[in-house]
């Protein structure tokens, strides 16, 4: 199968993160079988989801690993002038769901995984698809647990996000974090006899947006990112009932997105002295009077030095001299930070086209990823 084929089919499944992807999985492990490659697929606790693991080549020897996500963001709310979930090629772009993130270069992988079952290579193609990377990188896990007790780890990784085939070496890390303020109910009409909880979240906002300021003006900096700093963002803020009573609870949700050199434990624990500040002159009135922080979630940023072999050697596949860093997170901060693997971010398409309406890849991307994994596979034949 082609590229375009297999990318009409990967669009064709509905992966939204909060669905399962496993017929996708399934119709991918069929795909490869066919093909005489043994897969190994990784079911949730759910077995609704799945994550997928194969290797195609000589089973003795570490190889280079092609790692993308299957999942794909909502399309509620969104205007569509075109179906999501079914491929359409106009203008030289090929639209849908996941065209740029990233079932694009998933379609590209697998096309090279088939002719690579046909070829003797001498090094070999390892091929990673993961669910749930679009809610944190959850679902990579079991991959990182099936890698970290394999005999032979891959020797480098490439993850196909869209960087317009530009050779990616970092990402920011990112901590999902949850304020919950705790206040006591009243009645409206008696609100300053009662503790607000929304107005103790408020309080909490401003000290977040001050310390965003501080790291703006005198922080860390890496002039490679288009946000050059550690960001700090309130996405979520939740609380109360109906207009006439005092909320007695209130939670924000925000996240940390790291500079590699940042240590955002030091964020978070000034946060909590924050916190602290706002609640402790009201505790004698309100004991209850608490904001606490919880962690949902994270993943480490990546940073692998330019002048590391895997970015010279992805260089070389596609004709590339620069380098760049992403905005968003990938699983490959894990492959890096747990399991040492070195590894960068190179794919078609660009993120400006991702999450969007109307989402879209060009053939000239996906024809530019398909020759540069035309010539891993000679490099992997000739043993690289």
């Amino acid at each position: 199968m082609q590229t375009a084929e297999i990318l009409a089919r990967l669009i064709g499944f509905d992966t939204t993160s909060s669905k399962p992807n496993r017929a996708l999985m399934d119709w991918v492990q069929h795909l490869l079988a066919g093909a005489g490659i043994a897969v190994q697929i990784l079911p949730d606790a759910s077995g609704g989801k799945a994550n997928l693991y194969a290797t195609i080549g000589p089973q003795d020897r570490p190889g280079v690993m092609l790692s993308g996500h299957t999942d794909v963001v909502p399309v509620d709310g969104q205007v569509w002038t075109r179906p999501p979930f079914v491929l359409t090629l106009s203008g030289g772009r090929f639209y849908g769901r996941g065209a740029a993130d990233m079932k694009g270069f998933v379609a590209s992988a697998l096309a090279a995984a088939l002719v690579a079952a046909r070829r003797p290579l001498a090094t070999p193609l390892h091929l990673a698809l993961s669910h749930d990377e679009e809610v944190g990188c959850l679902g990579v896990a079991s991959l990182i647990d099936l890698l970290a007790q394999a005999p032979h780890r891959p020797a480098m990784c490439i993850v196909g996000e869209p960087t317009g085939m530009q050779v990616a070496t970092g990402h920011k890390g990112k901590i999902a974090l949850r304020a919950t303020c705790t206040g006591r109910e009243g009645h409206s009409a008696l609100a300053p006899m009662a503790l607000n909880a929304l107005h103790l979240g408020a309080d909490f906002l401003g000290e977040v947006r001050r310390l965003q300021d501080e790291v703006a003006h005198s922080g860390l900096t890496d002039g490679d990112y288009d946000v050059p700093y550690t960001t700090l963002h309130v996405g979520k803020m939740q609380g109360g009932v109906q207009v006439n009573i005092v909320p007695n609870s209130c939670t924000l949700d925000f996240e940390i997105r790291n500079l590699a050199g940042d240590d955002p434990q030091r964020l978070i624990d000034r946060l909590r002295d924050a916190a602290d500040r706002i609640t402790a002159p009201l505790k004698a009135t309100f004991p209850e009077a608490a904001i606490t922080i919880d962690r949902l979630w994270d993943y480490p940023g990546l940073g692998t030095p330019t002048s590391a072999h895997v970015v010279r050697f992805v260089q070389s596949l596609t004709g590339a001299n620069g380098t760049m860093k992403v905005a968003f997170g990938t699983e490959g901060g894990l492959f890096s930070a747990c399991l040492g693997i070195p590894t960068v971010i190179c794919g078609p398409g660009s993120m400006a086209q991702g999450h969007k309406p109307d989402e879209w890849v060009s053939v000239e991307q996906i024809a530019r990823c398909d020759a540069m994994l035309a010539a891993l596979l000679d490099r992997l034949e000739a043993g690289l």
